[in-house]
């Protein structure tokens, strides 16, 4: 925590910023970034963040070539936990802009967030 304030102090990115909750991943999703779910197919299927790709993280390693590096990319699991691992992966591959959605799909339906 220390180190996320000196960082935002001495004008460094802190890794704060790399957390959204849902209203900023939508407001995000709604200006081009990828929103990526991370859950199993399965899970997917049962009903996701309207708009979200679905790319499991079991996949990610394998499939990564298919997530634009340039783009805001947004993580989405369940819950929160899940999207962290997907995001570490990310940020050691040089991805830019890489953020965990806060919560996850449980938190973008209790926002009464478009679903599909």
């Amino acid at each position: 925590m220390f180190k996320e304030l000196l960082g935002g102090v001495l004008g460094t990115p802190r890794a704060a910023t790399a957390d959204v909750d849902v209203a900023q991943a939508q407001a995000l999703q709604q200006e081009g970034a990828l929103l990526i779910d991370v859950r199993e197919a399965y899970e997917f299927q049962a009903g996701h963040a309207k708009g979200a790709r679905s790319i499991p993280l079991s996949q990610l390693q394998q499939r990564v070539g298919e997530i634009e590096p340039t783009k805001t990319v947004l993580l989405i699991c369940q819950s929160g936990g899940r999207s962290l691992s997907a995001q570490a992966l990310l940020q050691r591959r040089q991805y830019a802009d890489v953020r965990n959605v806060l919560g996850g799909t449980s938190a973008w339906q209790r926002a009464k967030l478009p679903m599909q």
